[in-house]
């Protein structure tokens, strides 16, 4: 298992584009990928469950890869919400 954290820059947080950006990039890795933001845990991998974490711009997550290609999937997502998703 490996994380890391990282704040979010999109001005508008985590809505639907990025949120899909996110899922897509995370997709991409056989490892289960989650982010902790507040007292809850989202699926990267899934677009319904970032959106409701409600991640807003500025705010840090912490993103937790776990499985096989578990480095590279880390640092690719890191690297895409440092990026700015798309934005």
């Amino acid at each position: 298992m490996v994380s890391e954290k990282v704040t979010i820059k999109n001005p508008t947080g985590l809505h639907l584009r990025p949120a899909g950006i996110l899922c897509k990039e995370s997709m991409q890795f056989k490892s289960l990928i989650t982010f902790t933001f507040r007292d809850g845990t989202a699926n990267a991998k899934s677009v319904l469950s970032v959106l409701g974490a409600c991640v807003k711009c500025g705010d840090e997550i912490e993103l937790v890869c776990e499985g096989e290609d578990e480095e590279q999937a880390l640092a690719t997502v890191v690297k895409a919400i440092k990026d700015g998703l798309g934005e």
